[in-house]
């Protein structure tokens, strides 16, 4: 097994270039890359020095299938946790799995959600993790973290993930990760990660992950909407683990939830649009579905769907209508995320749709879990 083809495309180089290069056919590396052809050594060599990655990070066996014996418990850290998107999820994860997990570290810097995890989960996350000592956080088997996207230097000198990624909060993941060598870890991020600074954000992320800590990784582009909650909410996953895997990013779906499983039945009056905006925004468009949610854009345009458009830490509650009327209440909010109705909200609706705003879709990222944990350990 291979993944010349995925890293080739995160390189932006192309069939005819990489071929150049290594001194093969193009047909040739086409069949690597879609498996149907296993190079000898040297062409594997030429390959992966071309590409820039450690041969073996490229060119990989995947063990065959055996009896999984995870860590009892399986001990997991949750960083930039927020209000504990990936607890729900690992739980729901680890409860299919059999697993026993166990989380012995959490961090966020935002005091409400400190509030709200604290509420729900009987612990209090510490503050901010670029003052957290790695050395002092307890040993664990699995890193969860949705850090915020920030930009990357890579000019400097060059020294390695300390000098391309220092001042950015992945760097905090990083050196948490090079001085606990957990087994396996699962990131997310959003979606224009993969287009930041021409893809070089990613890229960076990418190597100081394979080359510099010396995991196997992948990772894809998901939608929430595809994974039964009814928002467009899309999200780049990044897996890796030290043990060699191939991850499939195809995932069947039955049993998804619609606006009617979310919308609640009784909603107080505070969140209705005033008479005025309600006349206007049904004078300019009228919905094909019910029920929806109606989003307007920057430009004032309307559009309507039987799902809502991704959540926004700030401005959710102004550009998204239900059924063109009223705004989304924070339980809905958190609904369209995936979290159970017995989530206690214990901070201000404001401060809710912030938070929910700002979490993890925990369906989608429960199966990522479920799906990834047998083969990294």
């Amino acid at each position: 097994m291979n993944r010349v083809q995925e890293i080739r495309k995160e390189r932006n180089i192309t069939q005819v270039q990489l071929a150049k290069y290594a001194g093969i056919s193009r047909k040739y590396l086409s069949n690597v890359e879609n498996q149907l052809a296993n190079p000898s050594v040297d062409v594997a060599f030429r390959i992966s020095t071309a590409l820039s990655v450690d041969i073996d990070k490229i060119f990989f066996d995947v063990p065959k299938p055996n009896i999984t014996v995870y860590p009892k418990p399986l001990r997991y850290i949750d960083l930039f946790c927020g209000i504990g998107g990936f607890r729900y999820a690992s739980k729901g994860a680890f409860d299919k799995l059999g697993i026993n997990g166990k989380c012995v570290f959490s961090s966020d810097i935002d005091k409400y959600a400190q509030q709200a995890y604290e509420a729900n989960f009987g612990e209090k996350p510490v503050g901010d993790i670029t003052k957290v000592d790695a050395e002092s956080i307890p040993d664990f088997d699995l890193l969860f973290g949705g850090f915020p996207c920030q930009a990357f230097s890579i000019c400097g000198l060059m020294k390695g993930f300390e000098d391309k990624t220092r001042g950015t909060l992945f760097f905090d993941i990083a050196r948490i990760i090079k001085e606990k060598q957990p087994q396996a870890f699962v990131l997310e991020n959003v979606k224009n990660l993969a287009s930041h600074d021409g893809g070089k954000t990613l890229q960076t992320i990418l190597e100081t992950l394979r080359d510099e800590l010396g995991y196997h990784v992948d990772y894809h582009l998901l939608n929430a909407l595809d994974f039964g909650l009814p928002q467009k909410r899309e999200r780049i996953i990044i897996v890796g683990s030290k043990k060699p895997f191939k991850m499939d990013w195809n995932f069947e779906i039955k049993n998804k939830k619609t606006l009617n499983d979310i919308l609640e039945k009784k909603v107080d009056p505070k969140h209705y649009a005033s008479p005025e905006i309600v006349a206007k925004r049904k004078a300019m468009h009228t919905a094909k579905v019910f029920p929806s949610i109606w989003h307007e854009n920057k430009s004032g345009n309307i559009s309507s769907y039987p799902y809502s458009c991704a959540l926004r830490a700030g401005a959710s509650y102004n550009y998204l209508l239900v059924n063109g009327e009223r705004r989304l209440t924070p339980r809905e909010m958190l609904r369209l995320q995936g979290f159970p109705d017995d989530f206690k909200i214990v901070v201000s609706d404001c401060q809710t749709r912030k938070q929910a705003g700002n979490a993890i879709p925990v369906d989608m990222v429960k199966m990522v879990i479920e799906r990834f944990i047998p083969m990294a350990f």
